[in-house]
């Protein structure tokens, strides 16, 4: 009783727009992450490193006197980089998908500490015209306003832009090729490919994702990432699980569920914050975010396993 009488609503609500902030940023992560875990079928643990290096690439870059949104669009190559070695493993060495991005990742390590020359560099928004800050949240309603809309509208054209994309006959052999490998090779479809391609596109997204990140927090540092595809997955879940019952007609589907995946990304931020402002321990958090995906994981089979004796 104590614990609750001396929590303050308010605290709660000036939490909210850092939340919301980080969820939308992390929701392009997220959307990597669905790429290959729903569309590819592919366990991919290359997320951790891949959103580091794309925090890395655009400090140094951004420290080097480049555009911050040019840094952005390497942050991006960067992560198709991280990928494409990933699926060369893979695909052309033979090593199971899963190891192949477990090594990826941990090359990644050094790669990161190589880049930035030590284990964290940081940007001043006063110094460099960032595009994303968190200093820009705390400002005035204005600037705060321009934030959101700007990085809201950036997020729907990157969803238009795979909404088309995944419609187009490359995208749709992508697709085939998650669904049933054996099926899309008797189609003529070179499985191997666009295996790779679809890993690269993912993890581009995630390399984004960490080039915004570090902006937003002013700071790359070499363990940024972990812990991302948990994240991830956190947001693909919540996003089915709670909006996936919700969506009406076929035409526009994919985009809606994409839509879904960063909605979840954002509540996943917002109940963290709930979380913290409970009063839990924070070296916690990584077993909470587990215990919540876990949670969010078992409920299609639950709700399907108990639904149908409830019917019978």
């Amino acid at each position: 009783m104590v614990l609750l009488f001396s929590l303050s609503p308010m605290s709660l609500v000036r939490a909210m727009p850092g939340s919301c902030a980080q969820g939308l940023i992390w929701g392009i992560m997220a959307l990597g992450v669905y790429i290959t875990f729903r569309l590819l079928d592919f366990a991919d643990l290359t997320v951790d490193g891949s959103l580091a290096t794309g925090g890395a690439v655009a400090v140094m870059l951004i420290r080097a006197g480049v555009s911050p949104v040019f840094a952005l669009i390497v942050a991006f190559a960067a992560g198709m980089l991280a990928g494409f070695v990933t699926g060369i493993l893979h695909t052309a060495l033979g090593i199971p998908g899963i190891l192949a991005s477990i090594l990826t990742q941990i090359s990644l390590y050094s790669i990161n500490l190589n880049i930035m020359g030590k284990s964290n560099q940081a940007i001043n928004v006063d110094q460099y015209r960032l595009v994303v800050s968190l200093r820009y949240i705390s400002g005035d309603g204005k600037m705060r306003f321009l934030f959101y809309s700007g990085l809201i509208l950036g997020i729907l054209v990157l969803i238009g832009i795979l909404y088309v994309y995944f419609g187009t006959e490359q995208g749709q052999a992508i697709r085939a090729t998650g669904c049933n490998q054996s099926m899309a090779k008797a189609q003529g479809i070179n499985t191997n490919f666009h295996t790779v391609l679809a890993l690269m596109i993912s993890n581009g997204l995630v390399g984004l994702c960490g080039g915004l990140y570090a902006q937003y927090q002013g700071a790359a540092d070499v363990n940024m990432g972990r812990g991302a595809i948990v994240i991830g997955l956190a947001a693909v879940i919540i996003g089915e699980v709670l909006f996936g019952k919700l969506c009406v007609g076929r035409r526009f589907t994919f985009a809606y569920t994409l839509a879904a995946v960063v909605a979840g990304a954002v509540i996943y931020y917002i109940v963290m914050a709930f979380v913290l402002w409970l009063k839990m321990p924070s070296d916690d958090m990584k077993l909470f975010s587990a215990i919540v995906v876990a949670c969010f994981l078992s409920i299609p089979y639950l709700k399907d396993k108990y639904g149908k004796k409830g019917v019978a």
